[in-house]
């Protein structure tokens, strides 16, 4: 099972990066993915989720309008849009995978996105 991370670097305020997660290994069209995000002496925190055939989406208040988070099945993959970004968004993303029953869930290994002037 591999999730990799890509899309991460140095973004000026009010830029925009996409980050992807590319899967393998697992049947990704029957988990649900999610990114979170882990800045210097801060916890792990969700910051987007998105169901298994993508209609449901959820988002953390601080990107929400921001953010987009959505997926191709057909492609083993997992998006992250994000425009307007703050220096408050600055913070090691990871990619994640879940699924309820029977319960299995994967990690990425992130990737770091650099918000500063």
């Amino acid at each position: 099972v591999q999730l990799v991370e890509s899309g991460g670097g140095l973004v000026q305020p009010g830029g925009s990066l996409r980050l992807s997660c590319a899967a393998s290994g697992f049947t990704f069209s029957t988990y649900g993915m999610s990114w979170y995000r882990q800045a210097p002496g801060k916890e792990r925190e969700l910051v987007a989720a998105i169901s298994t055939g993508g209609g449901g989406r959820n988002y953390a208040d601080s990107v929400k309008g921001r953010f987009t988070i959505s997926r191709d099945n057909a492609k083993n993959t997992v998006y992250l849009q994000m425009n307007s970004l703050k220096p408050e968004d600055t913070a090691v993303y990871y990619c994640n995978a879940k699924r309820i029953s029977p319960r299995m869930e994967y990690w990425g290994k992130g990737t770091l996105v650099t918000v500063s002037s």
